[in-house]
């Protein structure tokens, strides 16, 4: 029988920036089943308050904050918040993310708004995140930082290459602050997830298929396991909970020598 690490986060507070769906609702879960209270600080004010009922019935206390974190300001109100109602903060998950700018998904060519809106939410929501918290986890002596790539950014993708290079980015600003921070006690680290089924990969589908013959397309989800089967040797998918395991592990104290680091979590997969 299958036994795994017991990972515990009993009574630590966490925010999860884009907590409200997808990765970051799965990281969310997880956080709060180790014993984490969670803040879900997410732009969709509606869906945060109601992943934040789902942390609830795990048993842990739940915060929505509805941010921006292409603003300083935003981050800024985010960390207070979360603050204000729990005493602290532990960890925080920058997870937050973004394909493109508005419809990037019917284009195969990167825009100047595609640029633009994946450098200011997938590089600088990081960065705002980091130096909103910074202050208050160097003031405590403790903090672990666990920021969201992507395969994506170990490789360039064609037709895909401004967010293949957001993603690069923030690879290399978690390596920055894991040296920055680390005088601090405070651990930085990076997971770089493969193939997950999420609504962008749904929509990466969507735009592969656009150019196909109707009779050569298959449903998205379908098209995503023929992904999974043609690229990942272990053969299945990435889940939001397999980040939200790792999520919970870098956060943890068995992980306090861990700091720097850029983990793929994809199936052993070389390809994109």
């Amino acid at each position: 029988m299958r036994r795994e690490m017991a990972v515990q986060l009993t009574d630590r507070v966490a925010i999860v920036t884009g907590g409200a769906s997808g990765i970051g609702r799965g990281i969310a879960a997880v956080l709060a089943q180790r014993g984490a209270d969670v803040v879900i600080a997410d732009i969709d004010r509606g869906q945060a308050q109601e992943a934040c009922r789902a942390v609830e019935k795990l048993g842990r206390k739940a915060l929505a904050v509805e941010a921006d974190v292409t603003r300083r300001a935003s981050t800024d109100a985010m960390v207070s918040a979360a603050i204000s109602r729990f005493g602290k903060v532990d960890i925080l998950v920058n997870n937050a993310g973004v394909g493109g700018g508005k419809d990037w998904w019917t284009r195969t060519q990167s825009s100047g708004d595609d640029w633009d809106y994946t450098y200011a939410v997938n590089v600088m929501g990081i960065v705002h995140g980091v130096e909103s918290v910074q202050a208050h986890m160097k003031e405590r002596r403790s903090g672990k930082i666990i920021n969201i790539a992507s395969t994506a950014g170990r490789r360039g993708t064609t037709g895909f290459v401004h967010y293949s290079a957001s993603k690069a980015s923030a690879i290399n600003v978690s390596q920055a602050y894991a040296l920055r921070l680390a005088p601090y006690n405070i651990n930085v680290n990076c997971i770089c997830p493969g193939l997950l089924w999420t609504p962008l990969w749904e929509k990466i589908t969507e735009r592969r298929q656009s150019s196909l013959p109707p009779e050569q397309r298959v449903s998205p989800r379908e098209y995503f396991l023929q992904q999974v089967k043609a690229i990942v040797p272990l053969g299945r998918e990435q889940t939001p909970e397999d980040v939200g395991k790792l999520t919970a592990f870098l956060a943890s104290d068995i992980a306090h020598n861990i700091t720097g680091q850029s983990i793929n979590l994809n199936g052993g997969s070389y390809k994109n």
